[in-house]
């Protein structure tokens, strides 16, 4: 783990694997750094930069106390510490909240594109009933922590629904560590569920937005939405893949992502 500050004192902490072009992948969700190992193997032309998000393993003005109304700009300033802190015009690549937190940053900081799969965006609709972190914090209330970590997963990743959940968490390489991060993810709900997309994002770079026919339709609703806010963009979406995106489909997504930025 590489861990330095940038021009204004913030300390970023990431691993670098290879050498190239810095590639930041930042994970969504409750995912672990661990995340990207099947995706990086797909980018060897690139130095991938895989940071641990503030609150999710490390520390930016105290995460503990950080509000939703606080923390997309505490992870975009982090990102854009971490972008003056690599070598070089890096490439943002970022998965659910983090593919929002690449764009955010994005606004602010000099990255050559950015790609981003699904961005963690609710149509107006959908984000105006959007209840999931008052019942997280209801079930977190009562003493019931991984039930509340089980109500994110089973509306966020298997939102068509799933025969048996505890068995497939029972396969899932984060659970139960992930329940840990039971308040971290209830802030970032309510993040998700206060932001509003403007009608224009001001980002000068070139984006890629990828999304999924299996994931949620919100999310696909939200895609196609954050395309439209962006002056250059282009949208791709994947047929039978799932929200899991990049960990489930990265040779797919890779060929998309490197014709991308051939151009």
């Amino acid at each position: 783990m590489v861990t330095t500050q940038s021009a204004d004192g913030i300390e970023v902490a990431y691993e670098q694997h290879g050498t190239g072009q810095p590639l930041v992948l930042l994970h969504g969700g409750m995912a672990p750094r661990e995340y990207w190992t099947p995706v990086i193997p797909h980018f060897e032309e690139y130095a991938a930069i895989v940071p641990q998000r503030p609150g999710f393993g490390t520390c930016l003005d105290g995460p503990a106390e950080t509000t939703a109304d606080e923390i997309l700009e505490r992870e975009a300033r982090y990102v854009r510490a971490l972008v003056d802190a690599v070598d070089g015009e890096p490439i943002l690549f970022g998965h659910s909240y983090g593919a929002l937190t690449a764009i955010e940053a994005a606004t602010a900081a000099p990255v050559e594109a950015v790609v981003g799969y699904e961005p963690a965006v609710l149509p107006e609709g959908f984000r105006a009933e959007a209840d999931l972190a008052d019942r997280m914090d209801a079930l977190i209330d009562a003493g019931d922590r991984r039930e509340a970590v089980k109500r994110y997963v089973e509306q966020v990743l298997h939102p068509h629904g799933i025969d048996d959940l505890d068995a497939w968490l029972a396969e899932w390489p984060v659970w139960p560590d992930c329940v840990d991060l039971a308040e971290e993810v209830v802030r970032m709900n309510r993040a998700v569920e206060q932001y509003q997309l403007p009608d224009r994002l001001a980002v000068d770079a070139p984006v890629l937005v990828l999304t999924g026919t299996s994931g949620p339709d919100f999310l696909r609703e939200s895609a196609r939405a954050v395309h439209d806010a962006l002056p250059q963009s282009r949208l791709v979406e994947f047929d039978g893949v799932s929200h899991s995106g990049p960990g489930e489909a990265p040779a797919l997504l890779s060929a998309e992502v490197d014709a991308f930025l051939a151009e």
